[in-house]
């Protein structure tokens, strides 16, 4: 599972990414709003933790350009801002939850997960490409009006992250990453073989194409 952290101070920075890579997560750091940008703008992150005082503009403002173009992921502030004005204004901006510093690491891991129990618990609607829909509440699939197909977890994950990403080229090395946290043991590259020959036997060959070299392609028909 994928996070977004944006924070500039470098010794708070490298603890965090520390703490929550131990907890299981994949971290892309941004230290400033261009790169959070950039990486909002290559990548899917499950959630967000934003500081708001950045070298170059406010958090609080990127998260409200975010909100404005339909960005729902949630969001956790993360700033020594402590009065309770600072904390509606945050809330009111779009963050789903705010904590302020200094702070201890296990109650920010324990808020990032209500968060995103919080955030499963509203997946209730049909993510729907061409004839492939996928149950985001159940992780089942069917094509058009066929039979709904119960997915594992990786299944799930995998084919969701291919229909936020259609006709992109996404090599292996790129989904392993999106997959799997660096904290656990280095998984081989021909586990996606294998996950896309079982999502293939409930989609049919040509909805996910092979690009020789390169990696493979979500086809949306």
């Amino acid at each position: 599972m994928k996070l977004l952290l944006l924070e500039d101070d470098d010794l708070l920075a490298e603890s965090l990414v520390e703490s929550l890579k131990d907890s299981g997560y994949r971290v892309d750091l941004a230290t400033s709003l261009k790169a959070a940008e950039a990486f909002m703008a290559t990548e899917a992150y499950e959630l967000a933790i934003l500081d708001l005082g950045l070298p170059d503009g406010s958090g609080l403002d990127l998260l409200k350009r975010w909100r404005q173009s339909g960005q729902g992921l949630p969001v956790l502030i993360l700033t020594a801002r402590d009065t309770w004005e600072d904390k509606v204004v945050g809330l009111e901006g779009g963050a789903d939850d705010y904590l302020t510093k200094p702070f201890h690491e296990a109650e920010l891991i324990a808020r990032i997960k209500a968060l995103l129990r919080r955030k499963s618990g509203r997946l209730s609607r049909d993510l729907t490409l061409g004839s492939v829909s996928l149950d985001e509440a159940n992780q089942c699939v069917r094509m058009a009006e066929g039979p709904w197909h119960p997915l594992t977890g990786t299944e799930f994950v995998l084919l969701r992250y291919f229909m936020h990403h259609p006709g992109r080229v996404l090599s292996k090395e790129h989904l392993l990453n999106q997959l799997y946290a660096l904290s656990q043991d280095a998984a081989a590259p021909n586990l996606i073989e294998v996950y896309i020959a079982r999502l293939r036997r409930y989609l049919g060959k040509s909805s996910i194409q092979t690009r020789r070299g390169q990696g493979y392609v979500f086809v949306a028909d």
